[in-house]
């Protein structure tokens, strides 16, 4: 009997600016992720985890790849997951993103890691 195929989680690699382990503190204390393996000395590479969330921090300075990257996170639990933020002093949200309800279904935020790469995070109301 044969099974068809089924995808996972995505598991980006993204830049992290010159700087890596910066990269890891802002995912570290800023959006709760934890660090799960470093690369190199200087950290050339790291990967940084959250719940199903992985995200590959790669080194690049190259400023114009890192503000062309968007990623979307599925949560459960967004506005819990905004208030975490807020809480943090709110900063990290984006200013043109705060948590809303978009027209084409989700309620979302929008984040800007250090090198620039926009996390916007988001949750499809449960249907009843």
């Amino acid at each position: 009997m044969s099974h068809l195929p089924q995808l996972g989680n995505i598991s980006p690699l993204i830049p992290a600016g010159d700087d890596v382990e910066k990269a890891i503190a802002f995912y570290e204390q800023q959006l709760g992720f934890t660090t799960t393996h470093k690369e190199g000395t200087p950290v050339r590479m790291a990967i940084v985890e959250r719940d199903s969330a992985v995200i590959f921090l790669v080194k690049n300075d190259y400023k114009h790849l890192s503000e062309g990257i968007s990623l979307r996170i599925q949560v459960n639990g967004i506005e819990q997951l905004y208030e975490e933020f807020q809480a943090k002093g709110g900063q990290i949200i984006h200013p043109n993103e705060p948590l809303s309800t978009k027209p084409w279904g989700p309620k979302e935020f929008s984040v800007i890691d250090l090198a620039g790469v926009c996390i916007t995070f988001y949750e499809f109301p449960f249907v009843t």
